[in-house]
């Protein structure tokens, strides 16, 4: 007990320096949340402004800039549950079957006849077949489209099914394949979503599935929801169609294949569209806002090879005719091809600001939503709310820190402003291992918090507990320390393992709020015991050599 080696001791002070030093960021928040917001701003955009540096400069770069990032509750921001619309990925699956599908028949046309589409369900093709006696023909031909599911659910399974119904042919998503493209949509509609709010530069946001088809996005320190939806709210769905007509009537029949937009510039103006469309934005690579020939806001785009090479050969093959570019089934503009575009780059412009350009460019290069998503809550926390529930955590955290160390000074004397001490050290290590994982902190985190200035001592109470019955007993004074420490061992690493467990399973059952009330408690835990088996016995440990008592009064 007394034979604790030097390295032992210096490794334990290092600790309790380490974390009043990680920790020491929180107490100057708004200074040091400048200077973090500012070069990470910078660094973005490749060079310094003079605010910037002036930021920078407020806080000392050689000394840690981690913080404890407030959640939603504290810091105010924008609420939003979305439900992705799925289906609409069954049906563009189909729209991207048919022209394969049609190619693939109208190779054995003297066979089969004529080939149409017909209407039908969302997540079915039907198509109609001139000779119905063929129909077997075109069924083996249509199976060539099938593709095996790779998935632990969908093993042995096709991607489509098929059935005959009179002269028409009926292609459909099998289930495992529905399942399979909703995973995935949301999955991708979940890394959309975070990219988009990253790019603006979002303090901690926290972007999770709920559900089957839902999202949940909190995103702190944005003015409101409304705000939030107009810059994840738009599906960013770029499409360059061909035109097939142009008129002033919405209610116009457009003809199987065909789709009826409306024209952004031109009021009044519809036109209708193969729904099929040549290129997607799925093929662009990079979008920046700029400025067209006219000096008017525009958005600079470019594609990859393939979509280079999809662009280059219709352009060459469709010189004088319209060709739309659409976002979100609004035509944007629908410029007249004049010459082949061979190089995959071009520039949309049309009725947009500044700011609508760069947000544009945003969306695009952060990536189209697979699917459109419907927002079923929304909320708008101000600031003022989230102020108050600081307030008020700071003032429950002080309450309870003061009380405790008043009983144990009370009702333990030094050794009580030894515990003190060490949930002082205490509370300093939780806050530098929030702030160097980059924790949130909400309101159920506050109550972890609190929760742990209340149980840190609970070890310490336990060891003195057993050192005044070891006094009782007429030994030493050395001997009563060890024995009071090795004899309340077994009680403390109990307690705190079984709690320890606890905030394990409310970590991975639990979702937002519950983990951040799980972390804080957990981590309380850790730093609980260290400081309680270690730092107090170093203090003792220290005294003891200082002053050599005869006898000792817990």
């Amino acid at each position: 007990m007394f034979q604790i080696p030097t390295w032992r001791r210096f490794v334990i002070i290092g600790l309790c320096v380490l974390g009043i030093v990680l920790s020491m960021p929180n107490l100057f928040y708004e200074r040091v949340e400048q200077h973090n917001d500012a070069l990470q701003a910078s660094e973005r955009a490749g060079m310094v402004t003079q605010e910037q540096a002036d930021a920078i400069s407020r806080w000392p770069s050689f000394l840690p800039s981690g913080l404890v990032n407030l959640g939603l509750d504290l810091r105010g921001g924008a609420h939003l549950l979305a439900e992705v619309q799925v289906a609409d990925v069954y049906r563009a699956r189909m729209n991207a079957l048919w022209p394969e599908l049609r190619d693939a028949l109208a190779l054995e046309r003297e066979t089969l006849g004529g080939v149409r589409r017909v209407s039908a369900p969302q997540d079915e093709l039907h198509v109609e077949i001139e000779n119905p006696d063929q129909m077997a023909r075109a069924l083996e031909i249509a199976r060539r489209k099938t593709t095996p599911i790779v998935s632990l659910t969908g093993m042995n399974q096709d991607d489509l099914a098929f059935t005959v119904d009179g002269n028409t042919l009926i292609v459909r998503l099998t289930d495992a394949e529905k399942r399979l493209i909703a995973d995935r949509t949301i999955q991708q509609s979940l890394e959309i979503v975070r990219r988009r709010v990253d790019e603006v530069g979002t303090r901690e946001p926290t972007i999770m599935r709920q559900g089957s088809d839902r999202i949940l996005i909190q995103v702190p320190g944005i003015g409101s929801a409304d705000e939030l939806k107009a810059l994840i709210g738009t599906t960013a769905q770029l499409t360059f169609h061909q035109v097939v007509g142009r008129g002033t009537d919405p209610n116009v029949a457009p003809g199987l294949g065909n789709i009826v937009l409306p024209s952004i510039d031109e009021t009044g103006i519809y036109y209708t569209l193969d729904e099929v469309p040549v290129v997607t934005g799925e093929e662009l690579t990079d979008a920046r806002p700029g400025f067209d020939r006219m000096g008017a806001p525009a958005v600079d785009f470019r594609f990859n090879p393939s979509g280079a090479r999809k662009f280059g050969a219709y352009t060459t093959a469709n010189q004088g005719q319209l060709f739309a570019i659409v976002l979100d089934n609004e035509v944007i503009s629908a410029p007249q091809i004049r010459e082949p575009i061979t190089t995959g780059s071009g520039s949309i412009s049309g009725a947009m600001n500044a700011e609508q350009s760069n947000r544009l460019a945003v969306l695009l290069r952060a990536g189209a939503l697979p699917a459109e998503m419907e927002f079923l809550e929304e909320r708008t926390v101000g600031p003022e709310l989230g102020q108050d529930s600081i307030d008020a955590g700071m003032l429950a955290g002080s309450v309870g820190f003061v009380l405790v160390v008043a009983f144990m000074i009370l009702c333990y004397g030094l050794f009580g402003l030894f515990a003190s001490i060490a949930l002082s050290l205490n509370m300093a290590m939780l806050f530098g291992i929030l702030s160097l994982i980059g924790a949130t902190l909400t309101l159920p985190g506050i109550a972890g918090i609190v929760l742990t200035i209340g149980m840190a001592v609970d070890a310490n109470v336990l060891v003195y507990e057993r050192i005044r019955e070891e006094l009782r007993t007429s030994k030493g004074v050395v001997r009563a320390i060890e024995r009071g420490y090795e004899n309340a061992m077994s009680a403390i690493v109990d307690a705190n393992v079984t709690t320890l467990i606890i905030a394990a399973i409310l970590f991975m059952l639990g979702s937002g709020p519950v983990k951040g009330f799980a972390v804080t408690l957990a981590i309380g835990l850790i730093t609980s015991v260290f400081t309680a088996l270690m730092v107090t016995r170093l203090m003792i440990v220290f005294w003891f050599e200082r002053t050599r008592p005869k006898t000792l009064e817990v």
